[in-house]
Parts: C-alpha cells; sequence; structure tokens
C-alpha cells in the first residue's frame, strides 16, 4: 500500500477544518523559553577575570620555559658539522646526497638530545674534540674530492667518516647513559 507523499499532503491541504488550538504557538514559545533559555551577555567583570587569568597563566608558562632552558652548560664552541664552501659529497649525485644528508641529520639529532650536565661535562667535551678530528678530516678528504674528483677511495672514505662520527655519538650516548645510572657516590670515589 505505497502511497505518494505528495498526493497525501495535497489531500491534507484541502482539508482547511484541520486549525492549531488557541494559544497553541504561545504555549511552543513558552516551552522553547525554557527549553532553550536566553543567555545573557557576560559583564565586563567576567571579560577582565578571564583576560586577567590567561595572562597569568602565559605569564607562569613563560619563566618556567626560560628557567628550563638557561639550566643547561653553553658550549663554548659549536661544532660545524660540514663545511658547505666547496663541493662536497651531496654535490656530486643525488644518491651520495641522501646519503650525506641521511647521516649529517642523524648526527645532529643525536647530539641534540645529549642532556649535558656539569658531572659529565668532561666526558662530553672528550667526545667532541674526537668529533671535530673527524669533521676536520671530512673537510680534507671534501678538499681531495673537489681537486682530483670523485673517485670509489675518496667518496669511501667520505661515507666511512660520516658513519664513524654517526657510531661516535651513539657510544657518547650510551656512555653518558651509563654515566647517569651509576650511584652518586661511585662517581666521586
Amino acid at each position: 500500500m505505497k502511497q505518494d507523499i505528495r498526493d497525501l499532503y495535497r489531500n491534507e491541504a484541502k482539508n482547511e477544518d484541520l486549525k492549531m488550538s488557541e494559544g497553541h504557538e504561545m504555549r511552543f514559545l513558552q516551552k522553547l523559553g525554557k527549553a532553550l533559555p536566553v543567555k545573557e551577555k557576560s559583564s565586563n567583570k567576567t571579560l577582565f577575570f578571564k583576560v586577567a587569568a590567561s595572562v597569568i597563566v602565559l605569564l607562569g608558562l613563560s619563566i618556567g620555559g626560560f628557567k628550563m632552558f638557561n639550566n643547561s652548560v653553553d658550549v663554548k664552541d659549536p661544532i660545524k658539522v660540514v663545511d658547505t664552501e666547496i663541493k662536497t659529497l651531496g654535490d656530486i649525485s643525488p644518491d651520495f646526497k641522501k646519503v650525506e644528508d641521511y647521516y649529517l641529520a642523524s648526527i645532529n639529532l643525536e647530539l641534540s638530545k645529549v642532556q649535558l650536565t656539569p658531572e659529565n661535562k668532561e666526558l662530553f667535551d672528550g667526545y667532541i674534540a674526537r668529533l671535530k678530528e673527524l669533521n676536520d678530516e671530512y673537510k680534507k678528504l671534501t678538499i681531495e674530492l673537489n681537486k682530483n674528483g670523485p673517485n670509489e677511495a675518496t667518496l669511501d672514505a667520505l661515507i666511512q667518516n660520516l658513519k664513524f662520527r654517526l657510531k661516535l655519538v651513539m657510544r657518547l650516548k650510551d656512555k653518558l647513559k651509563d654515566f647517569s645510572d651509576v650511584p652518586m657516590e661511585q662517581k666521586t670515589a
């Protein structure tokens, strides 16, 4: 018994004796007002307190962040991982560029994760000195690459240098982790 809704509507529209009861609309609006009351606008005091609370929270976070980032030990001589003034391994081909970028990004990422404290500064400085030596060797190999052109021995030496630097940084992280796991009595003895 399917019927078209349009036909039903046309038939109902002809039936004009259907009317809403007296005051129906007023009762509907009253019920609607109770169910969904109109909110009053917030006063200036409320707005002032909201702004003041936001300022206090931001100020507290700023001071906390400043204290947290200011407690780190400053490194006097930051390390430049690669000197880009001359042609590098990455300039040879896109594949070498990917290899070089991967290792350099990994080295920098791992160095950024190192937690430097006054207790482990001596150990850290020793590793940094070795990294500087490797970086200088990398520069010499890059100069040789520019002077003699790309050859298998020089390219292999450059890649091995990058690998060794990454291994050295990973070893530094392990040593610092071991160092932080040692009880304080054993560190001072």
